[in-house]
């Protein structure tokens, strides 16, 4: 099904920017993985109008049941890529959709993989997307760090471009379906080797194993991962946006943590809001110049 909206991520940026959305009349879909960090907060009495703390579960809670209220629909699902073809079309481990305008506000990934060697290759063979970096590996050998289905993802991107595509777990229990011929190393890494350019990994048993790149795919899919995969310009694992909140991609819009700054439930809220009334304003020119 067709949305005017599509906001990825269902903590209080994308909450809030559902909240003006719909009460705009746009057809509003929230896509959340999960119910977010913020749940995971016992009190919050830092935030405008709390009297009395009140729990990050409850806070959600409260602001989704008001979301549907007005319109919005809300769904779990996991979103792995986003392309562009007339309308934005989003792949999800449930369903695939599609809309005028994304927002997205999935939070910062805090999840990493503290392995020596990883962080000082990023650009010079360790990699974040494996759309948009695939071809520079055409008939070569490559690995895939993660354990969950979005790093299956990321395989079938890769798997008909390179020569061969390695599965890393780094120890960690696999907690998906490889596609079949795919080699799983389940044992944990202790350095991603090479100087000037990822040459391979080295295994805690001493085992080594060369590689000529290596994709990270962690988790799920954060914020600054689906912003990549459709061009749009991030710093680090933030999003750049204009004072808008929108990106360099017509149409995309982030807010809330994924953009830096102070992680806070107030500045995520006001950046929602303000990417919403950006999103209105898209949507509604876009409607005119089809009538």
């Amino acid at each position: 099904m067709a949305y005017d909206v599509i906001i990825v991520g269902n903590g209080p940026a994308g909450l809030s920017a559902a909240l003006y959305t719909s009460r705009a009349n746009l057809k509003t879909l929230v896509i959340g993985k999960d119910d977010g960090a913020l749940t995971k907060a016992d009190k919050i009495e830092n935030y405008f109008g709390m009297a009395e703390p009140i729990s990050g579960c409850e806070l959600v809670e409260n602001t989704k049941r008001q979301a549907k209220t007005l319109g919005a629909e809300l769904t779990e699902d996991e979103i792995f890529h986003i392309s562009w073809n007339g309308s934005f079309r989003l792949e999800g481990r449930k369903e695939t959709y599609e809309a005028k305008a994304v927002l997205l506000a999935t939070g910062t990934s805090r999840k990493t993989a503290n392995v020596p060697g990883l962080s000082k290759l990023e650009g010079r063979g360790v990699s974040y997307c494996a759309v948009c970096d695939a071809f520079f590996y055409r008939g070569r050998k490559v690995g895939v760090l993660g354990n969950e289905d979005y790093a299956i993802h990321e395989l079938g991107q890769l798997l008909p471009v390179v020569g061969e595509a390695v599965l890393l777990t780094n120890g960690k229990p696999l907690h998906t379906d490889v596609p079949e011929g795919v080699a799983v190393y389940e044992k944990k890494l202790t350095a991603v080797n090479g100087e000037e350019q990822v040459e391979g990994v080295t295994f805690e048993d001493g085992e080594s194993l060369a590689l000529d790149g290596i994709f990270v795919a962690l988790g799920s899919a954060g914020a600054a991962e689906l912003a990549r995969k459709i061009g749009a310009m991030t710093e680090g694992r933030n999003i750049k946006v204009d004072e808008e909140m929108a990106t360099n991609v017509p149409g995309l819009y982030a807010a809330g943590d994924c953009t830096g700054g102070l992680l806070q439930i107030s500045k995520a809220v006001g950046e929602g809001a303000k990417a919403a009334m950006s999103m209105i304003r898209f949507v509604r020119q876009q409607k005119n110049n089809s009538n």
